[in-house]
């Protein structure tokens, strides 16, 4: 660990943050913050920007909670065994501020606490360290090198102090590692697009007071100013949604409708009950009444609608994302392709309300699933590195290679050993019994190829059939023969399946001999002509 002489909270200590991904940054790379999104990450990175905190919270959080950890220091001692030191240390691009490490320890330990939270202390308490916390804790044990952390809750008071022991959890620093080498490449690609404000919705302008006297005649109103006034307004309500403040302001449009739609029922039924007959008053609030209940629907439907819409555009850009990612990833790995990766996209988006919300999601849940396809790939290029090395000269005993490449490489290694000594002793065996066939025919003799043959037949009937109609070809080149030609010579292929046939080692010598006895046969016909 390279150790930094900057003092926590510090410009200098700001600035060397910026320059690194730091642990308290890392729940939010790996979709785990309750505080800041990946999304709301990835700007600030890619700005150069810090989220704004007020007076207030830096008052009662960051003072406060500075406060409390120098004031839990001693009893954390206590429980450590040794003196803390608050430092600031890096490994690679990996940084970590750390409240408290042991430096002259000879298992180091490093000391993290959070401000009391009854929540957290509950979690605490049980020994399980919710995963927002376990992400920030796993990269400081990795930058210090210590083996264990001391994670302590408290308002720095013996009464509010609880702790709990976390030891790394095995292959969780490897995924925290990909998940920041994931970042990095999002980072690259990243384009800033216009920071939207919270959506609070708006309604349309307010409508003038609706006055109506009746006295069996309609005696005073101003309906037709209102109506006028009143459908104009509602014929303005804009229906192309596209921004999260489009959305809300529909929302609360909605709303507003049904209260006008109210407020003109309850002038109807007033006008009602001091006259029975007066159709153009009812009339007209039954037209504009008509028009905002219309328009209420439409918008309503629009609302659903294009919201749906715009959701299901997230999830299928999101999708395309991984897919050309995993293409990427095949292409890479040539003759051999990844198996199914689980991205849930549309299980991540569910009971997200906001186009932000949505995105950061669908671009979260995608991050996840690609940490996953990595992983899986740099499996399986280390399994055809071996199959490579390791079984080098012996290709063909590994057609299977696409169900070999997703097993543990060490399964892989011993595997591919096993097949070539397998292999090895079977064509010792061949090889001993060819001899010891030959030695027994006697020269002239008519039957030695039927001879050879049948000494060959038994050790062949057992070998794996791995070669097709083009291989033997390769071998015999420049003869070439087709599946027809190989039977017209007494040998049956020892595996079909559809159209292809398969030989063993052992059909491959018949073959030969038939071939030879076959060429001979051709040569003698041709000294009698």
């Amino acid at each position: 660990m390279q150790i930094h002489d900057v003092e926590q909270g510090t410009q200098e200590w700001l600035e060397l943050r910026a320059k690194f991904h730091t642990a308290s940054e890392a729940p939010a790379m790996m979709g785990a913050s309750t505080k800041v999104s990946r999304t709301e990450l990835l700007a600030m990175k890619a700005t150069g920007s810090e989220k704004e905190h007020s007076d207030w919270v830096k008052r009662n959080l960051f003072d406060k909670g500075h406060e409390y950890e120098a004031l839990a220091r001693p009893l954390a001692e206590e429980i450590v065994g040794d003196e803390l030191y608050p430092v600031v240390g890096s490994r690679d691009n990996l940084l970590a501020s750390f409240d408290g490490i042991t430096m002259f320890a000879e298992e180091p330990a490093i000391f993290e606490h959070k401000m009391w939270n009854e929540t957290l202390a509950a979690h605490v308490r049980t020994g399980e360290l919710p995963e927002e916390h376990c992400w920030q804790v796993e990269q400081q044990l990795y930058v210090s090198g210590a083996k264990r952390c001391l994670f302590v809750v408290s308002d720095g008071t013996k009464e509010n102090f609880v702790h709990m022991w976390y030891e790394p959890v095995e292959g969780r620093i490897e995924k925290l590692i990909a998940g920041w080498k994931q970042f990095d490449e999002d980072l690259a690609n990243y384009k800033p697009e216009p920071q939207a404000v919270e959506a609070v919705g708006r309604t349309p302008e307010n409508l003038p007071a609706l006055h109506i006297e009746v006295t069996g005649q309609v005696v005073a109103s101003n309906l037709n100013a209102y109506k006028e006034h009143a459908l104009a307004v509602i014929q303005g309500i804009n229906r192309d949604l596209v921004t999260d403040q489009d959305f809300a302001d529909a929302e609360q449009t909605v709303k507003w409708l049904k209260d006008v739609e109210d407020r003109l029922a309850a002038a109807k039924d007033h006008a009602l009950s001091q006259t029975q007959s007066i159709d153009q008053l009812f009339k007209a609030i039954d037209d504009i009444s008509a028009e905002a209940r219309a328009t209420r629907l439409e918008l309503n439907r629009s609302v659903n609608t294009q919201k749906e819409n715009l959701r299901n555009k997230i999830r299928e850009k999101a999708q395309a994302d991984f897919d050309d990612h995993i293409e990427r990833i095949n292409k890479r790995l040539g003759d051999v392709r990844l198996p199914e990766i689980r991205c849930d996209i549309a299980g991540a988006m569910r009971g997200k309300r906001t186009l932000a919300t949505l995105q950061d999601a669908a671009d979260t849940a995608v991050a996840q699933a690609k940490l996953d396809a990595n992983e899986v790939a740099e499996l399986i290029e280390e399994n055809l590195r071996i199959i490579a090395e390791v079984g080098k000269g012996f290709e063909f005993l590994f057609a299977d290679k696409q169900q070999l490449v997703t097993q543990g490489s060490d399964a892989v290694k011993a595997l591919v050993e096993a097949r070539i000594t397998k292999h090895e002793t079977e064509l010792k065996a061949r090889e001993e019994a060819e001899r010891k066939a030959k030695e027994e025919v006697k020269p002239q003799d008519e039957t030695a190829p039927q001879v050879e043959r049948a000494k060959i037949e038994q050790p062949a009937e057992k070998e794996p059939a791995t070669l097709t109609v083009g291989a033997i070809n390769e071998r015999l080149s420049p003869i070439t023969l087709t599946a027809q030609g190989i039977a017209s010579l007494g040998i049956e292929p020892a595996e079909v399946k559809g159209n292809a046939r398969r030989y063993t080692e052992g059909n491959f010598i018949q073959i030969c001999m038939a071939l030879i006895s076959h060429i001979n046969e051709a040569a003698k016909c041709k000294e009698a002509a």
